[in-house]
């Protein structure tokens, strides 16, 4: 048994309720730069949906992820060593920019500078890579709102493997939203299909990164990973990925995306695991065992022999703690309601997923029925094919069974709740049915419903003596932009050659406290900026309009305007 830590996250989907937040702080943080434009670390979907880039999960087209060879081995879906050889500077198997979507702005530049006419200035769309007019048709998140529809439902991969009669019955079912990151896998595909190396997983934490020295922009890892979580800058050359925001996870804060998520559907926690036995979990014959297979790689921290074995592997005793209170473990192991992203692809994926009962809930409630009793939660799950089957399709390869026994679960929890909420008395039957006790129910629905800041959030600080190690890591993944701990701005052998600033433990409050000092990053055109919260609402601020042929601060002359309007006496 060979112990290590890795980082993971769940979401409850029943929480999500699209409104993007997580995506737009994440695109400010991270991606909000020059050279990715159309990336989105963080994305929030919506299913029965295309996805983005679009039709992602068509494996066959993009072959991304691991396949079983016929000695039942391993194998990249996209080939091996020689495959990659010659393919390494063309590689077809990859989303193009339609397949993604062609980044825009509008040009507001129009709306302030121009002239006084008869019509309304238009701000035309332009796109950010060509500067030019260019007509939007899709964007990341283009069918919002619009799962189920029949313009998109038959666009969607997942459905292509149902019956005939679920796809005749889909826009009379539901609709829900799916928020995605990096899956930071236990066995990441990305990392095996990277010719240069530059790809790698931290020992101490499990977060998958990208050395950008190392990197030589051969895109295999965008071909490779079967979410297309890879991403290619288009400005340096190299790959670019979610870093699961390490530099604040090093001192206890949370992701951008969990602290920011309005539904608060997030949780952050760290899982002891058996790195012998990842191997042999990612190797299942069945497609659908995977996902048991791969709860049973995730060790009991609150066992023994493991405490023993994971001190005995350098995890210190407060990331034991922290193991032992993680709210991860205890929605997959414990309470058994969290299902992994299409286990199917072997790549044993860290974000995990508590599916949505509110499709089932809202068909009970269309058909007058109670839709807070068990009995009618657990008839509508056993009979309600067309969400099941979905949902199983996306989280369990097409297996039905632990899809039913997470919604029965979750319908329990709702019955077994309301008596006590109402101050009647607990029936005891009702956990009993889903093999659970009232007080462990009692206790998941704390979790889901009630979770305190410090409940969701269970993350180990990194240790001082480790400083100087993540400060290592963290130089190798550095991003890159404008006068930011990137790539360090321009070095002897160009543009991509400089120095990179570390992002670690001992310097990371002093990066936060960026954005209100005087840097080298702040804008050369600062002080020429209109600040309107220090404008007392009288006359015009200096500076808000162009300059004109009468009035040098950009101000209107004082003789014109207002005095060619008055009535003459």
């Amino acid at each position: 048994m060979r112990v290590m830590a890795q980082m993971a996250m769940v979401m409850n989907l029943d929480k999500c309720i699209g409104c993007h937040t997580c995506s737009v702080t994440c695109k400010q943080a991270w991606t909000n730069r020059t050279g990715v434009e159309y990336v989105w670390f963080n994305n929030v979907e919506t299913r029965p949906g295309q996805g983005y880039p679009r039709r992602y999960e068509d494996q066959e087209q993009w072959r991304g992820g691991w396949t079983l060879n016929r000695r039942g081995r391993l194998s990249l879906k996209a080939g091996g060593r020689f495959r990659k050889l010659l393919t390494i500077f063309a590689n077809p198997k990859m989303p193009g920019m339609d397949d993604y979507y062609q980044p825009w702005t509008y040009d507001y530049e129009t709306l302030t500078s121009a002239p006084l006419q008869e019509h309304t200035p238009v701000a035309r769309p332009k796109s950010l890579l060509t500067g030019k007019d260019m007509k939007i048709t899709w964007s990341a998140n283009w069918d919002d709102d619009l799962g189920g529809s029949p313009q998109h439902i038959e666009k969607d991969v997942l459905v292509r493997d149902l019956s005939d009669k679920v796809k005749a019955e889909f826009d009379k079912t539901f609709m829900f939203y799916l928020p995605r990151i990096c899956e930071h896998c236990l066995n990441p595909s990305c990392a095996a299909s990277c010719p240069s190396g530059a790809i790698y997983k931290r020992t101490e934490d499990g977060i998958v990164l990208v050395d950008q020295d190392r990197c030589r922009g051969w895109r295999m890892c965008v071909t490779g990973c079967p979410y297309k979580k890879m991403y290619f800058n288009h400005r340096t050359g190299k790959a670019e990925k979610c870093t699961f925001c390490f530099p604040r996870v090093e001192v206890g804060i949370p992701t951008v995306c969990s602290e920011t998520c309005v539904g608060r559907l997030r949780y952050i926690g760290l899982v002891l695991y058996d790195a012998d036995k990842v191997l042999e979990a990612a190797s299942t014959p069945d497609d659908t065992g995977l996902y048991e297979a791969q709860r049973e790689v995730f060790l009991d921290p609150s066992d023994p022999r493991v405490v023993a074995a994971a001190e005995a592997a350098g995890i210190h005793r407060d990331w034991i703690e922290a193991a032992q209170r993680s709210p991860v473990y205890a929605l997959i192991n414990t309470y058994k309601v969290a299902l992994p992203l299409h286990p199917e692809y072997r790549t044993m994926p860290m974000v995990w997923y508590i599916p949505p009962l509110s499709p089932v809930v809202d068909i009970v409630r269309d058909t007058g029925h109670d839709a807070e009793n068990a009995g009618n939660l657990f008839a509508a799950i056993e009979t309600l094919r067309i969400p099941v089957e979905y949902l199983a399709e996306l989280f369990t390869a097409g297996d039905t069974k632990p899809v039913e026994a997470v919604l029965r679960r979750l319908a329990a929890m709702r019955s077994y709740m309301r008596d006590i909420n109402l101050g009647r008395d607990a029936d005891e039957s009702i956990p009993g049915r889903v093999g659970m006790t009232g007080e462990l129910m009692y206790d998941m629905y704390r979790l889901l419903a009630l979770a305190k800041y410090e409940e969701r959030y269970v993350i180990p600080t990194a240790h001082e003596e480790q400083a100087h190690k993540l400060e290592e890591l963290a130089t190798e993944c550095s991003l890159d932009y404008e006068g930011g701990p990137g790539m360090g701005g321009s070095g002897p052998f160009g543009e991509s050659s400089g120095g990179a600033a570390p992002i670690a433990v001992e310097n990371f409050h002093m990066l936060r406290q960026r954005q209100t000092s005087d840097s080298p990053v702040d804008p050369a055109d600062k002080h020429t900026r209109v600040n309107l919260l220090n404008w007392d609402g009288k006359g015009t601020p200096s500076g808000l309009f162009p300059p004109e042929p009468g009035g040098p601060t950009g101000n209107p002359p004082a003789d014109s305007g207002a005095a060619e309007t008055e009535p003459k006496p």
